[in-house]
């Protein structure tokens, strides 16, 4: 006796929908992730007994950061040579030769006293009139 077999069904898996769910997931994981920037320093400012808060301006403002290893940052870009020439020039292209831009200069507390002099030594010598030390406030003495 022979049983006919049935004929054998091609089976498919239909991919547009998985497609669909890893595209959805890759762009997922895209939005929520969250990115740091390398360039910027971490600057732990040092601290002031007394000072006043910055004014709000409506001009561009610049700002030089120095690390406490004395390496320079402007306005978020670190600067490859840490050196008077090289700040002076990085300082003379982002002001387009307004030296009336206000000037903040934010250094760590560890950094050298030389680095932020250089920075001071730059802005005079481009005829920045607006400068700026940026500290946080002390905490009183608790008795």
């Amino acid at each position: 006796m022979k049983f006919r077999r049935k004929p054998r069904e091609n089976v498919e898996i239909n991919l547009a929908s998985l497609i669909d769910v890893v595209f959805i997931l890759l762009l997922f994981f895209v939005v929520t992730t969250t990115f740091t920037r390398e360039t910027q320093l971490k600057v732990d400012l040092p601290e002031a007994a007394s000072g006043t808060p910055p004014e709000d301006t409506a001009l561009k403002q610049m700002e030089v950061l120095i690390g406490a290893d004395g390496s320079y940052s402007l306005n978020g870009q670190a600067l490859l040579k840490s050196d008077l020439e090289s700040l002076m020039a990085a300082l003379g292209k982002e002001s387009a030769g307004d030296n009336s831009l206000p000037l903040v200069i934010s250094a760590d507390a560890q950094t050298p006293h030389q680095a932020v002099i250089t920075a001071m030594d730059a802005a005079g010598k481009l005829g920045f009139a607006h400068l700026r030390i940026t500290t946080v406030e002390a905490e009183a003495a608790k008795p």
